[in-house]
């Protein structure tokens, strides 16, 4: 007999809370959720030693992660030549955002 079972609508995201940040005193504002593949894929192609797949992942990353608005904002602002944001800048978001939308603490628990 064949084996079967039905994930039906998936599993709603716990989260719901806007997530937002910073930079050059500009407020940028992020969906609550991510698509759990947009993840998986980050991690994926982040390691890859090709630095052209590496950032195209960063990219869409950006692209999936930021609200219409704010991802037009975004991209006028890291393309501005006089308000300069880092790639080590960029790996800080991106991995601040990573920690909210996957719930893991900032801090690891202290051992007793």
């Amino acid at each position: 007999m064949a084996k079967f079972k039905d994930f039906g609508a998936g599993k709603s995201p716990e989260n719901t809370e806007a997530i937002s940040f910073k930079l050059y005193e500009e407020e940028f504002f992020c969906v609550p959720s991510l698509q759990g593949r947009v993840m998986l894929s980050l991690v994926k192609d982040s390691a890859s030693e090709n630095p052209a797949v590496a950032a195209e992942t960063i990219d869409n990353f950006f692209n999936q992660a930021l609200t219409d608005e704010s991802l037009e904002r975004f991209n006028a602002l890291t393309l501005d030549k006089d308000r300069i944001v880092t790639t080590e800048t960029l790996g800080e978001i991106v991995g601040w955002l990573l920690e909210e939308y996957s719930g893991r603490p900032e801090a690891q628990p202290e051992v007793s």
